[in-house]
């Protein structure tokens, strides 16, 4: 993800598209501030994980925005996301998810929510970046309870 960074950050200074330019150093902050916490350099998934956190971000500081009554600010924590989201994998559809999660709760034996822990760690294992966990986590207690 850093080499295609790096490219997409050369070809957003060549043509002046200031807004990206921004938002890509952003991610390789955010990339490289991971790096130095963890103490070594990324594996996908943990580029994922950075990736999919700073949407969650944008998306939270766009509702604040929009109920504070600021369009202006919203639509470019809006754009941001459309723009971290190009580096996300394709998301899940729903048959697939639907699928992952009968999966987890057949391997893991889970028949109430105490077992939700072991549902959640499958799933993750497979979703992580193509699927909001907080929606995944709302189906799970929807049919384990």
């Amino acid at each position: 993800m850093q080499k295609t960074l790096l490219d997409d950050m050369k070809a957003a200074m060549k043509s002046g598209e200031k807004a990206k330019l921004s938002s890509i150093r952003m991610l390789r902050a955010a990339l490289k501030d991971k790096e130095i916490e963890i103490g070594h350099a990324l594996d996908q998934a943990q580029e994922l994980t950075v990736v999919t956190r700073l949407v969650k971000q944008r998306h939270d500081a766009a509702k604040q925005y929009l109920e504070a009554g600021r369009q202006d600010l919203q639509e470019k924590e809006l754009a941001e996301v459309v723009f971290f989201q190009a580096y996300l994998p394709e998301p899940l559809s729903d048959a697939e998810l639907t699928s992952i999660l009968d999966q987890a709760i057949s391997d893991s034996g889970a028949t109430s929510m105490r077992d939700m822990g072991k549902v959640m760690a499958l799933v993750k294992a497979q979703a992580e970046g193509r699927a909001d966990m907080g929606k995944v986590s709302a189906v799970i207690k929807a049919r384990l309870g």
